[in-house]
């Protein structure tokens, strides 16, 4: 009866020794369960929090970077227009400074054969009734020119010289408005380059310091998801001990205190036993 009395009282206190560390390891299992689940949760919203941002900063990016392209195309067509306008308008000026100065050339010619002309004229008509009034007995009519072509000579030449004036007069004005054309052209031209220029050098840069941020999130997403993947690993490990063994703490102490109640039930009806004995 010692003999099992020993044992049993060896198996009491080896269950309170039992029950002594499994209250211990329960409540390190729920500070470690509750430590890791506020990790995980937190990094787990981090995670999608820095993914989304990532997504953001990479359509901005492109959608930017777009944007770039289609402003440095624009300004490289504005910069061929602008030359490609400036090298007509030069040739074009050209063109009419010599338009001009030819007809101005041809003016100044007509002007002095219309008057070496109409001195002729002049004198070869007054030799002409001279020598009328006088010679009266005359074998032959004497030579006379072309006096009476002289009035369609000199006209044709003084519509020549009109038209050579009106020539000037026009090329003049179509320069002038050539040129007032060209300038607002240019003017309009250079206000849309440089505002477009501003907004290259903005946008470039945007592009430069979102892809520097960029970069950073990259890294802090690749770290919280490392952090993450740590705390789902040690939960892992957690669940054996703390979670998956089947039977609740709160059974397991149930049926440990029913066993202990047990024992000393035994021990105390065999104290009883002996007494009667």
């Amino acid at each position: 009866m010692k003999k099992v009395k020993k044992m049993i009282k060896d198996l009491v206190v080896k269950l309170m020794e039992e029950a002594n560390q499994e209250s211990s390891h329960k409540g390190w299992c729920d500070t470690e369960l509750g430590t890791n689940k506020q990790t995980r949760d937190n990094k787990a919203e981090e995670v999608q929090t820095l993914t989304a941002e990532v997504d953001t900063l990479t359509s901005t990016i492109a959608q930017t970077s777009e944007d770039v392209t289609a402003l440095s195309a624009q300004i490289a067509e504005l910069d061929k227009s602008m030359a490609e306008k400036t090298e007509f308008r030069n040739t074009e000026k050209a063109e009419n400074a010599a338009t001009v100065a030819d007809s101005e050339a041809a003016q100044t010619a007509l002007a002095q054969a219309l008057i070496v002309l109409k001195e002729f004229y002049a004198k070869a008509s007054d030799a002409t009734s001279l020598i009328e009034s006088t010679d009266t007995a005359a074998e032959a009519a004497p030579y006379k020119g072309m006096q009476g072509q002289s009035s369609g000579v000199v006209s044709m030449l003084e519509v020549i010289e009109q038209d050579f004036a009106h020539l000037q007069t026009e090329t003049q004005s179509a320069e002038d408005i050539a040129v007032k054309t060209y300038e607002e052209f240019m003017e309009t031209s250079k206000v849309s380059k440089s505002q477009k220029s501003a907004s290259l050098k903005f946008k470039t840069e945007k592009v430069a310091k979102d892809e520097g941020i960029l970069k950073q999130t990259q890294n802090d997403l690749a770290d919280t998801q490392t952090q993450l993947d740590a705390a789902l690993a040690y939960f892992d490990k957690l669940k054996p001990s703390c979670i998956d063994s089947g039977v609740s703490y709160e059974d397991r102490v149930a049926r440990r205190n029913e066993e202990i109640a047990s024992l000393k039930e035994a021990l105390t009806i065999m104290a009883e036993s002996a007494d009667r004995s």
